[in-house]
Order: structure tokens, then sequence, then C-alpha cells
């Protein structure tokens, strides 16, 4: 796992601050050396006097960075990044502000040479805190890059009031219960909590929220943690459901987690291929780590629509209970199915 480079796909809306992120990266003295791949080199506006060596594709920035433009094919220019391994500690892959994340995360599972090479790190959606809540009613990918994302920057946070902003951290929980959520100013957030996050390994979210997973219901308990919570009420409802913050409930997007113990691989694993298959248009991501019977070692998947991924990583350690846990993010997921499914597999 660990001799994989780690990938970040960096989303958000046009103007939410990407390109002030992505700046960053690339002049900060972070000590690290990330490859920069952008969609579009002149839409993004680097600053060119950090161009050290040029050449069509491949830009050398001052602190070691280097930066690209897909012009061509993903993959080839990843291949051709390969070819420099040892030159960098990471890749971090811009998409332009419209685009879907999904295509270019699949990418890191599709093509093998690819896949053997880098690992997808986290999604990371760059959000506008003053825009954000138009943009979700009109725009599906707007939406699509929230459900997606790993990790959102809530940016812009000094352009809106409190309550705008209470407002707009809860149609992004109803959204994606489970991303990490960074509010910043000019994007300003430690480079460390956007890159090298292992993202999808579920005990990250177990951290951020430790009653994630309920006992097998399936619903949020109100915590009053300021998460959106199931509830009756219907879309946007703005009853106080505790917490003093709004809880909203998106009526197509849906994110179901899943709990349970031990799980037959013999079973589990064409359950999760015929699910993906099937469901996959419907299914942005879906994550998990399993407990395998007779096996020491924790299966960690994730997917990208029908595209999945998944290896042993590490031994369960001795003080860990072994539990599976499943999360499924999509558009009109049937939840009840994907649950009873999942339970079907135990061992």
């Amino acid at each position: 796992m660990s001799d994989k480079i780690p990938v970040t796909v960096l989303t958000g809306y046009l103007g939410a601050g990407k390109t002030t992120l992505l700046n960053r990266i690339l002049t900060e003295q972070h000590g690290k050396k990330y490859a920069v791949i952008v969609n579009e080199f002149g839409e993004i506006g680097i600053d060119n006097d950090l161009v050290v060596g040029a050449d069509e594709e491949v830009f050398e920035m001052n602190n070691g960075c280097i930066c690209c433009t897909v012009r061509g094919d993903l993959i080839r220019i990843i291949e051709g990044l390969m070819k420099r391994r040892g030159k960098f500690d990471a890749i971090i892959v811009e998409t332009t502000g419209l685009a879907d994340p999904a295509p270019v995360a699949q990418t890191f599972f599709v093509d093998q040479d690819v896949s053997d090479k880098a690992r997808l790190d986290a999604v990371v959606t760059v959000a506008d805190a003053k825009w954000l809540t138009e943009r979700l009613k009109d725009a599906p990918e707007a939406k699509n890059q929230i459900a997606f994302a790993d990790v959102i920057i809530l940016n812009k946070t000094d352009l809106v009031s409190a309550e705008e902003l209470a407002e707009v951290e809860a149609r992004i929980r109803a959204i994606n219960p489970y991303a990490v959520l960074h509010k910043t100013q000019r994007a300003a957030v430690p480079l460390d909590a956007v890159l090298g996050r292992n993202a999808f390994d579920l005990d990250r979210i177990l951290e951020i929220e430790p009653a994630f997973l309920e006992e097998g219901d399936g619903h949020h308990h109100d915590h009053d943690h300021g998460h959106a919570h199931d509830h009756e009420c219907g879309p946007g409802c703005d009853h106080d459901h505790g917490g003093g913050l709004k809880h909203y409930h998106d009526e197509h997007m849906q994110s179901v987690s899943i709990k349970l113990g031990e799980v037959d691989p013999e079973k589990f694993m064409p359950w999760i291929n015929d699910l993906t298959q099937r469901e996959g248009p419907k299914i942005l991501r879906s994550k998990g780590i399993l407990a395998f019977k007779n096996e020491p070692k924790r299966f960690v998947f994730q997917g990208v629509h029908m595209i999945l991924d998944g290896d042993l990583q590490r031994d369960w350690k001795a003080n860990e209970e072994r539990q599976s846990r499943l999360v499924f993010i999509g558009r009109d997921l049937d939840g009840d199915m994907i649950r009873a499914g999942a339970l079907a597999c135990a061992a």
C-alpha cells in the first residue's frame, strides 16, 4: 500500500478557491514535492514566473513541485510522471470547475499500470460559502462534487453571516455527512489536512463521528453534532432539530452506512460486484473496511460508480473489534435493499 503514490483529486466550482489552494501547494516551502496535473494551464492562472524548466507539458516550480497540463490523456500524463518517480511525493489532479470528478477518480482504478503505482488518496472539493446554496439548487454537478468528497473546504466564510454559514453547512451535511469539513478564508487550510489523508480509511471518519454508525438500524440519532440526521420532516424543513443547527434532508442524495461483524468473502465479493454493476450509475462513492473470516488482515475497498478497487491492508490489531463497516453515497439509493444484501454476507 505505502509504496503506491497517493493521488488527490481536487474539484470545486469555478471561483470557489481551487486556484488559490493550488498556488499555495506550488509555491509554499512545505518540504514535499507534488506533481500537479491541471486541466487547462491557461485557465488556472498559475504565476508563470514560478515556472523553472518548462517543456510543452511539464513545468517545474521553484519549490521543486512539478506541474503539467492535461492536454492529452490523463493516463499518458501519469505514466510520463511515473518515469520521474522519486522526484515527487504525491500527485494532485485538478478538475475544471464544471467537471465531474468521477472519470478522473476512476482512472486510478481502471488502468492497470496506473493502479499498480498510484492510489486514490482523497477527493477534495472546494466550495464557496456564499454561493453554494444557490449552486446546489441549480447545478447537479455542484451536488455531485459535494457528494463525492472525502474532504470539503468551505471557503470564503468571511463573506457570509453565522446563520448563512450554518445553513450552507447543514445543506452540505444533508448530501454528505461523512466528509471532513474545513471552514476557511482564502483556502487557508493546512496542506496536510488536504493531502495524504488516506481518506478512504474509514478510521478517519470514525474519529470525526464516533456515533457514525449506529447498531445496524441505519438511522443517525441526534447527538447535537450539527450533522444531518434523518427525521420525519419534509424537504426544506428548517425546524431546529437540536444543537441549534438546521438539518436538511436531500430528497435525491442518500448515504447508507452499515456495520456488521465478520463477513464471508465468498458471499461478499459476488454481492458487492453485482450491486455496483446493477446500481453503479446511482452510487457515487462506496467505501468499506471488512473483517473477512479467518483473515488476519483488514480488507479495504473503495468504489466510484461501478468501478471498485480493494486490497488487504494492515493486520487487525489485538485490541480492535473485528468489525465490518460500509458506506455508500449516491442518488435515490434503496438503503433497505443494500443493507439487507450486506447483512446476508455475514460469516
